[in-house]
């Protein structure tokens, strides 16, 4: 075997130790992906306000998805340097480029349209990424 050539090393990406939640949905998981990124962001140390506010703002992303994304989507929550971070990603026609420039408060009397804004007011930060192959949302929040 000394002709033989030595395999081609790989790359291995290291499973994300911080990485809390990584879970397709739809319509019937949306309560039960709620209770869950609850529980994760208590464990990882929000409480009170702060955590109904995260649990809020990633339930309106994923009831987003649902409703404007194609019916499911896929979530990731994990813990990043003091913070905990959900991105929601759906294969909707995306959102235009109006609606994303809009940060403006939704008119109380709209039935619809509080997702987005919701989700950036609760959060400590927030991006969108979004084109006719869907869209991801990212927000984050510190934990306290």
């Amino acid at each position: 075997m000394t002709n033989a050539e030595l395999p081609t090393p790989r790359t291995v990406v290291p499973i994300e130790p911080s990485l809390l939640i990584a879970e397709a949905f739809d319509q019937a998981q949306v309560t039960e992906l709620r209770h869950s990124v609850s529980s994760c962001a208590h464990a990882a140390g929000m409480a009170g306000q702060r955590l109904d506010d995260f649990v809020l703002a990633v339930n309106e992303l994923i009831t987003n998805a649902v409703r404007h994304g194609g019916g499911r989507g896929w979530l990731r929550l994990w813990r990043r340097a003091g913070e905990l971070v959900c991105e929601v990603s759906d294969h909707g026609s995306g959102i235009s480029e109006q609606r994303l420039d809009d940060r403006s408060r939704p008119a109380p009397d709209t039935a619809g349209g509080w997702g987005l804004w919701l989700a950036r007011e609760l959060s400590d930060a927030m991006e969108v990424e979004s084109g006719a192959a869907g869209t991801t949302v990212r927000i984050s929040a510190l934990v306290a």
